[in-house]
């Protein structure tokens, strides 16, 4: 590892952090007048009493199989939207994919919770790689002139047809992300429960 990539490393280490709060500890005290004229020696040795004291960070080495899912599922969604482009698509199309991709970012980045529902990771890996490009592969290959262009009064054209299975993909991925992030809902409602038991009555009610 590079010196530069091990200082980096050590500045955001929990070391690091708790030297540095023992250090402003001293630093207040200087202020306050409680330090005399050693105080950068005191500033000094809090920082290393912190630093010296504080377990190292644990190291992580194993990559969990839900990480390796949905790592694969991000690169692919990474390489889908970096082709959804102004150049190719209209500027609404491209915006409601971003809204799309957004909502997919977020579900993937609770990757535990999301591999532990075969049905939920079942229909984000097909939007990611069924859905979403199937729908929107189509309206790529048509000329731009007669994707705008409505074919009968009643018929949407090919623009308007896309925006309303994007909008069904969102409307569905949406209900995905509401069911796994259930979980840390319920957890923070357990929590305002026990503190309005613990403290009494309590603005932390839900």
């Amino acid at each position: 590892m590079a010196t530069s990539d091990r200082i980096v490393g050590y500045l955001g280490s929990t070391r690091n952090i708790v030297g540095s709060v023992l250090a402003l500890a001293g630093l207040a005290l200087h202020f306050l007048g409680l330090a005399g004229s050693l105080w950068p020696l005191v500033v000094a040795g809090l920082y290393g009493v912190g630093a010296l004291l504080t377990p190292p960070d644990r190291v992580r080495l194993t990559v969990s199989h839900a990480e390796v899912e949905t790592r694969a599922l991000r690169a692919d969604l990474d390489a889908l939207t970096a082709k959804v482009t102004g150049a190719r698509f209209p500027e609404d199309v491209v915006a409601k994919v971003g809204q799309i991709a957004s909502v997919l970012r977020d579900v993937l980045a609770r990757a535990e919770v999301l591999t532990s529902s075969p049905d939920q990771l079942h229909v984000v890996s097909q939007a990611i790689r069924d859905y979403l490009p199937t729908s929107l592969e189509a309206y790529a290959n048509l000329p731009r002139s007669y994707a705008l262009t409505r074919r009968g009064e009643r018929e949407r054209s090919a623009h308007e047809e896309l925006i309303a299975q994007l909008g069904l993909l969102e409307s569905g991925l949406s209900k995905v992300a509401d069911a796994v992030y259930q979980g840390d809902e319920q957890a923070l409602r357990d929590q305002g429960r026990f503190l309005r038991d613990r403290f009494g009555g309590s603005a932390l009610d839900l």
